[in-house]
């Protein structure tokens, strides 16, 4: 004890590196970023500085910019040309992320590349699913939904995505994916599943990114109640189940207690710093009053620490350029 022990002996600033408990790696990065079939140029999204909707046509381009950055993975939003209440747009083999994901393998092959499977940005109504009339009213469908997952995941695969991410939190949607993907011979493409994915007010700037506000209603007859620990852990613990091969946490920088907890059941896990995290470190230093550099790395690295194997952020190619820069 002290004197005999002191601990800031290891703090001494040459040697502090040495003894780093947790760091971030380029590695551990994974670029969301988004495309819209109506852009024939980049359109800033007003409430994410610095992110933008690109064009189909600057897929590879973009692919190849992270890519050089030392970015080595993208999970794809798609924007398309038309909407319906059956997202038929959004398993058309000639869709905007059907095409976008062949021109990011055609160009940059060894980018691994992430498509989100899910309907909302493809539906008039904005919700994640088929709609149907139940006795509270109308809401999303399970069952129906599955055979549209199936329908989106299987075309992503066809056309190239390494992995497949179901991120509308229906009951058994891993295994309908899972079983679709073999019985078309796609049995080597992983599924990252957004498995505990919380009701979460921090998406706002997405919905403008994605276009994918809801026409009625909310979300929280399928996404999960903030609070929710017990239940947060089921919901990953069944889909691992049902073949999940990782499992995700969103968002990640409320919920490290979440991720916690899921790395315990021994499969890697990622972690969603979402929209609305980007945007208010972002607005408060543009304000001057926080430094952004600082603030980003600090969030990320409580993120690994928590246990995430894999950071979903809006700041990947930022935090490897800093990281470069420190090489």
């Amino acid at each position: 004890m002290y004197p005999q022990r002191r601990l800031r002996r290891l703090r001494k600033r040459a040697i502090q590196p040495l003894f780093r408990e947790t760091k971030v790696l380029k590695e551990d990065l994974i670029a969301p970023v988004f495309f819209d079939e109506n852009l024939s140029e980049r359109k800033p999204i007003e409430s994410m500085p610095g992110q933008f909707r690109y064009p189909v046509a600057e897929a590879a381009d973009v692919a190849q910019r992270l890519s050089e950055s030392g970015i080595q993975a993208m999970l794809l939003f798609g924007i398309p040309k038309s909407k319906d209440e059956s997202a038929s747009e959004a398993w058309n083999e000639e869709g905007v992320i059907q095409n976008v994901v062949r021109a990011i393998k055609s160009e940059v092959p060894d980018m691994v590349v992430i498509t989100d499977v899910c309907a909302c940005e493809y539906t008039s109504h904005g919700h994640c699913g088929i709609i149907g009339d139940t006795p509270c009213g109308p809401d999303l469908l399970n069952d129906p939904s599955l055979e549209l997952m199936m329908r989106i995941a299987v075309s992503h695969a066809a056309s190239g995505a390494d992995i497949v991410a179901p991120s509308c939190m229906l009951d058994g949607q891993v295994t309908a994916i899972r079983e679709a993907l073999d019985e078309e011979g796609f049995e080597d493409i992983p599924v990252m599943s957004y498995s505990t994915k919380f009701a979460s007010a921090l998406y706002g700037p997405f919905r403008e990114a994605a276009d994918s506000g809801m026409a009625f209603g909310d979300r929280t007859t399928y996404q999960l109640e903030c609070g929710n620990a017990r239940e947060a852990f089921l919901e990953s613990e069944m889909d691992l189940s049902e073949g999940a091969d990782i499992l995700m946490v969103k968002p990640a920088g409320f919920y490290h207690d979440i991720i916690a907890s899921i790395t315990s059941l021994g499969v890697p896990v990622a972690a969603y710093q979402v929209s609305g995290e980007y945007s208010m470190i972002k607005a408060a230093s543009e304000k001057g009053w926080l430094d952004e550099r600082s603030v980003v790395m600090e969030s990320v690295k409580s993120i690994k620490r928590a246990g995430a194997d894999l950071i979903i952020t809006y700041f990947a190619e930022d935090i490897a350029g800093w990281l470069n820069e420190e090489q």
